[in-house]
């Protein structure tokens, strides 16, 4: 069984390396992906569930195949929010809704404490964690290095920021992406099926 150390980010902790890098979302992303001269690079953009673009017209055999198309599969994930205010665990959770794609059903499990966090990844069955960064006493920064470090088969973590400069400590902590407070649907959603997406073997698929 493994524990929870309530210690914060290690003094000795060095900023990310040359060439760690990890997806960032919403006004991080945006930032990052502004050229010198402030225009943003459009190559940098990170495909969103929402950035569809659904033609006006088509042709008639399109709409044919599409409408004798069978109905894909909707994929089921279990995800663990994490954060000590339950008010950043709604809003979470009304970002995402039960269905944050067409093809995706998504079942949320809320945590309060690290503890709580701990003993359910150990029992497996979490497809990806959101853990909080601000949260108290245990900070989702910390929480999720040790899990990536004591867990043999750790989910991906998105993690909540409440500042831009912290993105590094994200690095250290082994996070697989991060999103900045506060919590807003399209950049928590566009983190949620990126993560998914990358990690789609271990998401299951409905019947």
């Amino acid at each position: 069984m493994l524990h929870v150390s309530r210690g914060g980010v290690d003094a000795g902790a060095s900023a990310c390396q040359d060439g760690d890098v990890i997806p960032v979302f919403g006004e991080l992303a945006n930032d990052r992906a502004t050229d010198a001269g402030g225009t943003a690079a459009d190559d940098n953009h990170l495909p969103c569930a929402h950035d569809r673009v659904v033609p006006s017209e088509a042709p008639d055999d399109t709409i044919a195949t599409m409408s004798e198309s069978p109905t894909e599969p909707v994929r089921r994930a279990t995800l663990l929010v994490y954060a000590s205010d339950a008010r950043v665990r709604d809003r979470v959770r009304v970002a995402l809704g039960s269905r944050p794609s067409p093809d995706l059903e998504v079942e949320l499990v809320e945590a309060s404490t690290g503890e709580d966090v701990v003993r359910r990844c150990d029992l497996g069955g979490i497809d990806l964690a959101i853990l909080d960064g601000e949260a108290a006493p245990t900070g989702g920064l910390g929480l999720c290095r040790q899990l990536k470090s004591e867990l043999d088969d750790a989910p991906p973590v998105l993690v909540l920021l409440g500042r831009r400069d912290d993105a590094w400590l994200a690095t250290w902590s082994r996070a697989d992406g991060v999103a900045l407070h506060p919590v807003d649907a399209l950049q928590v959603t566009d983190a949620v099926l990126s993560l998914l997406q990358h990690n789609a073997g271990v998401v299951g698929t409905g019947h």
